[in-house]
Parts: structure tokens; C-alpha cells; sequence
């Protein structure tokens, strides 16, 4: 139950656990729909006995309304074995079909309990064919019938000593305890218990007693080389620690997570180092074009490093929905690095956007935050954001890490080319040093101003979010924020287009949210925001924006202002989207709504 806890923020429209112990005739199974305290209070009205082995789910539903028969575990017709299951089989009607025709009968809407009734058909085959039962076995023949994405657990009332895990498509690791050991989709799940994990590769199946792991592949040849690795993040990371909730949390966390991100990339002479880019500066070098691919906020995050890698290094770089990559039949070339950026790293879009650009020859670098995962284990390369875990459904801390990691890219790239001096590269390094205390002031000095906007615009039916240059990513992620957690009908706009469409909707007392760029050095793009500003205003908006400190236009003609410190433009992104952050949180809040679950969402996306 802690363990499921600990997950919730990937699916919360029902939750379940099944488990076996020696002597028992048939599993045990608890489930209920909603929210995990309602299983909570199911077991505490019904207790479950001690067990040996034992498997949770929590749900987000794909394939089945939430409800309390549609929640996982599902059970063998014979009730001897309970199944769980995270992805889409996509052949499920298919093998339902036959199941049906020899006798069986199904009480739920899901694909999962489709994989129950054939995996306990399996495995008394296989009781058939040699006498005892073997769930292995059983597992991995189940998994080479299946199509889609899955990663599947079991367990069989008749072997009370193991688990069984198979993958394919989707996200399982391995946790390696002292007497005990764990799987999970994440290592939120058993870091409370043991720090050391193992990736299961994909297609690959696994089973677990208290003393061993066996990991095989969907044939059965035994796999021996299967990497390791510690996390580096304690269980605290993944608990709110007195904070009212992880979204509030984690905002606060933004500082740190652009410190440690930045941890252990520099030589003694300043150089940037990245020890977990095993690309040759050659083949950097020889790189004359970088296609982002990501989706929601990462994309978003791609579109800032665009502005920067551009700049910094003088080549192309293109920002690609990566649900809509692979489908447009992509210019592709061993000359193109495709970078994907995903925070858990199981993205499913994303990770069928970089197999694609793999097939075609292109070299692929993984912006990630999640040890262990998929997309950064089929990448050539990966740049881990040391954000820590984020529990929160919409993401905050990892935004702002993904940010630098970029940054740190591009700054790698110009290093490597040539096409900035050591010197301008060193120079900037000591801005992105600086703004971790930058993002403070933010959250310590704005936290009122944002909460009395939010009390303010709390009726509003609709927002624009407006900016430009990289404001306008800026803009886009403000506006996904409120979307998210808030309900609220919300666009964001390059500013420029204002005139060309959107302006239509500005009426009396429309929020109309500006990221302006700072004067120094912009003085051309300020103006021309600020005058985006006056053509709202002369409309009837109500403007909120955010604004270097003391802009004296900004102060004439905002009616509302989220103060940040000076920098420069090109890193203004990690500290205007943190008053955004905590104004879709505060609106949220302030409405009654759960922000750190908001409705339909689940923190990874593993299915397309």
C-alpha cells in the first residue's frame, strides 16, 4: 500500500492488491474504484490475510470506465492466479473472441482481464503438460500472444514463492532488497525499501522470490548482463513533507532542481563535461541539424532550447509534437541529432518518435529525469535532469531542469564547433549559476502578488497567455498549467498574432496574460509587447504580467505584475515561468480542486 501510494500520481481512477501465501487455495484479492483511500477503507472492513508474495495496481483508465470490476488485479477463471497490468493490448478482442468460443466468460469491459482468463488457460496447459506449475513459463508464452504495449505481473496461488513480470512497450523495474525483492513501473515504488535497481529490458520477462531474480527473454534464454544502477533520491524526495501539496512542493523546488542539474558538468578549467554523453565531439562536430521531439511541457521546454541552441551554435533546430513525427515522414540523416526530452522517460510517443529516427540513421540524446527508463536506455546518449522525483501530475521542477539541461547542451555544442569563444561560454555558465537564487527571489517575493491575482480572476471563464521570443514558450506552458490544474479554458499566443485573430476574443474584463521582455538589449521587442499591452487594454483586458523589476512601461500599463530579477534574456524563461506555476496552482486551489491529481491526467503517458 505504501508502495501504490507512491504511484498514485501515474493513475487514480481505481486501485487493487492480490496476494498468496503458502496453504492458500485461491488468491486474495481487494480492489475498489477512486481514489486509493477508498481500497484503504475496503481492507480495513475486510482484512487481507498475511501473504508472501503480493501485486498492486493503480488504475488510469484506458480500455474500461473506472469502476470497481473493471479495476485491477484481474483473476484466472480458476481464481488461482491474479493479474496486473499497465499499457493497451491491442489484439484483445481478438483473443477474447476465442476464449469466448471455448466456454469462458468475462464480467469487466478491460483488455487486462482478457490477458487473466488466457494466462490461467496457459498455465493449466502447462500443469498439463508436465505436472506442476510453472507461471514463468506461462508469463512469457502469454507475453510473445500479446500485441500493443504491456507490462504484465502475476501471481499463482499454487506458487506462493514468486512474482512474475514481463515488458514489453511499457516501464518495469527490478528492486533489489536484502531477503526481499521488488518489481515496479517506477522506483518510487520500492525506494523506501532498497536504493538498487536493475532496468528490465524490453521484451523481457522476470521473476522474483524473496532471494533471487531470474530475468529471461520472452523465449526463455536466461539474460545476465542486465545493468544496475542506485537511485539517487531517498523516500522523503517522494513525500510532501509538510507542504500542503506536491505541486506546492515541487515549485519550491525549482531552485534546486536548476542547481543539481547543472552538478558535476563542468572540468577544473570551466569546460562544460558530459560524462553521460557518450557521443565523440567528432560526431557532434559533423551534426548540421537537431530535431526536439517531446510532448505537452517538454515541448515546450524544446521550444526555449531552440532560441538558445540556435543562437549559441548556428545550426537549425526544429520542434517536433513527437505524436506527429514519425506520421510526416521526417527528413532524417546520420547528420541529425534528434534530441527527446520526457520526464519519466516512458513516453510512448516519444519513445516511438526516437526508435523512428533510429531506424532512419540519426543519432538520438535523452533529456530525461528517470534512472532506468526507456527512453533514455534506446537513446545513444542521455542528460539526466537531477530534479528528483515529481509527484505532481503537472509538471513544475522538471520543466525548469529539461531547461537547463538544454542550455547545457547548446553550450556543449558551441564548445565543441567553435562558434562561441571559451570566454563568452564560461560567461554564460556563471549566469546559469545564478539563477537558482534568481528563482528564489521569485518565490519568496511574488507568492503574495500571484495568490491576490488568483482571489482576483478566480471567476474568469478564459485566458490568453501572451510572449514572445522565448516569452512565447513561456507563454504556452502558463497556459497548459491552468488548463491542467485549474479547468480553465486557456490559450497562449505568440504576442505577434494577436492582431491577426486573436484579439477577436479580448472583451471587457478578459485576463490577458504578458511575458515582456527585459528593455536592456531588447528595446525593440519590449516596445513592441508593450504596445501588444496598450491594444488589450484599449479593449477592456485585464492584464497580469510578468516584467523585469522596476520596468517603468510595464508599471503604467499593467494592471496586475509578477516582478522577476534581471538576467539575461535568453535564460529569462527559468524564472518567468515560476510565478505562472504558482498562479495556476493558487487558482486551482482556491477552486476546491485536487492539483496534484487533476482529472483524467496521469503523470506518464504510456500509451499512444
Amino acid at each position: 500500500m505504501q508502495g501504490l501510494k507512491r504511484l498514485e500520481y501515474r493513475g487514480y481512477d481505481s486501485a487493487g492488491v492480490a496476494l498468496a501465501a503458502p496453504g492458500m487455495d485461491k488468491i486474495a484479492v481487494r480492489k475498489k474504484a477512486g481514489r486509493l483511500v477508498n481500497l484503504e477503507k475496503e481492507i480495513q472492513r475486510s482484512p487481507l490475510p498475511d501473504a508472501t508474495v503480493a501485486i498492486g495496481h493503480t488504475r488510469w483508465a484506458t480500455n474500461g470506465e473506472p469502476s470497481d470490476v473493471n479495476a485491477h488485479p484481474h483473476m484466472s477463471a480458476d481464481g488461482h492466479i491474479a493479474l496486473i497490468h499497465n499499457g493497451i493490448i491491442e489484439n484483445a478482442n481478438t483473443l477474447k473472441f476465442d476464449l469466448q468460443a471455448e466456454g469462458y466468460t468475462f464480467v469487466s469491459g478491460t483488455d487486462t482481464e482478457v490477458a487473466a482468463k488466457l494466462l490461467g488457460k496457459i498455465a493449466n496447459t502447462i500443469i498439463t503438460e508436465t505436472g506442476h506449475p510453472d507461471l514463468f513459463t506461462a508469463v512469457r508464452r502469454m507475453a510473445r500472444m500479446l500485441s500493443g504495449a504491456f507490462t504484465i505481473l502475476a501471481v499463482d496461488s499454487r506458487q506462493p514463492d514468486i512474482v512474475v513480470g514481463a515488458r514489453h512497450d511499457s516501464p518495469l523495474v527490478v528492486g533489489l532488497g536484502k531477503g526481499e525483492n521488488f518489481l515496479g513501473s517506477d522506483v518510487a515504488a520500492f525506494v523506501a525499501y532498497t536504493k538498487d535497481a536493475m532496468e528490465l529490458g524490453q521484451d523481457q520477462a522476470v521473476c522474483i522470490t524473496n532471494r533471487s531474480v531470474t530475468v529471461t527473454d520472452f523465449t526463455g534464454h536466461e539474460i545476465t548482463d542486465s545493468h544496475r544502477f542506485t537511485v539517487d533520491w531517498d523516500a522523503s524526495a517522494a513525500e510532501k513533507g509538510g507542504w500542503p501539496s506536491f505541486m506546492d512542493k515541487e515549485i519550491h523546488e525549482d531552485p534546486a532542481a536548476v542547481a543539481d542539474t547543472l552538478l558535476g558538468r563542468f572540468a577544473e578549467n570551466g569546460d562544460i563535461v558530459l560524462d553521460e554523453v557518450r557521443i565523440s565531439p567528432e560526431v557532434f562536430r559533423s551534426i548540421d541539424k537537431i530535431i526536439v521531439v517531446a510532448c505537452g511541457t517538454a515541448s515546450y521546454a524544446g521550444m526555449v532550447a531552440k532560441y538558445a541552441i540556435e543562437h549559441w551554435v548556428r545550426i537549425p533546430v526544429e520542434v517536433e509534437l513527437a505524436h506527429e513525427f514519425r506520421y510526416r515522414d521526417p527528413i532524417l540523416t546520420p547528420r541529425t541529432l534528434v534530441v527527446a526530452i520526457s520526464q519519466s522517460g516512458e513516453t510512448m510517443d516519444t519513445l516511438m518518435a526516437l526508435r523512428h529516427a533510429r531506424e532512419q540513421g540519426s543519432r538520438v540524446l535523452a533529456i530525461c529525469n528517470t534512472q532506468g527508463s526507456s527512453i533514455p536506455r534506446e537513446s545513444d546518449a542521455v542528460l539526466y535532469t537531477h530534479a528528483g522525483p515529481e509527484i505532481a501530475v503537472a509538471s513544475t521542477k522538471a520543466f525548469v531542469a529539461q531547461v537547463v539541461a538544454a542550455y547545457l547542451l547548446g553550450l556543449y555544442f558551441a564548445q565543441v564547433k567553435g562558434t562561441m569563444f571559451r570566454d563568452e561560454i564560461h560567461q554564460i555558465v556563471k549566469q546559469l549559476k545564478a539563477m537558482p537564487k534568481k528563482i528564489q527571489w521569485v518565490l519568496d517575493t511574488q507568492s503574495e502578488v500571484v495568490e491576490k491575482a488568483a482571489k482576483r480572476m478566480l471567476n474568469a471563464r478564459s485566458f490568453l497567455f501572451l510572449g514572445r521570443h522565448v516569452g512565447y514558450p513561456v507563454a504556452m506552458e502558463g497556459a497548459l498549467k491552468l488548463k491542467e490544474v485549474a479547468y480553465t479554458f486557456t490559450e497562449g499566443f505568440a504576442a505577434g498574432e494577436l492582431k491577426h485573430g486573436p484579439i477577436a476574443l479580448v472583451d471587457e474584463g478578459e485576463p490577458v496574460v504578458v511575458i515582456v521582455p527585459s528593455a536592456r538589449g531588447r528595446n525593440t521587442l519590449h516596445n513592441k509587447v508593450i504596445s501588444g499591452i496598450e491594444e488589450v487594454k484599449a479593449r477592456g483586458a485585464f492584464t497580469i504580467v510578468v516584467a523585469e523589476e522596476g520596468d517603468p512601461d510595464v508599471e503604467r500599463y499593467a494592471d496586475m505584475v509578477f516582478w522577476r530579477p534581471a538576467c539575461p534574456t535568453l535564460l529569462s524563461p527559468l524564472v518567468d515561468v515560476v510565478p505562472l506555476q504558482m498562479f495556476a496552482m493558487d487558482m486551482a486551489t482556491l477552486k476546491g480542486y485536487d492539483v496534484d491529481k487533476p482529472r483524467n491526467l496521469a503523470k506518464s503517458v504510456t500509451v499512444e
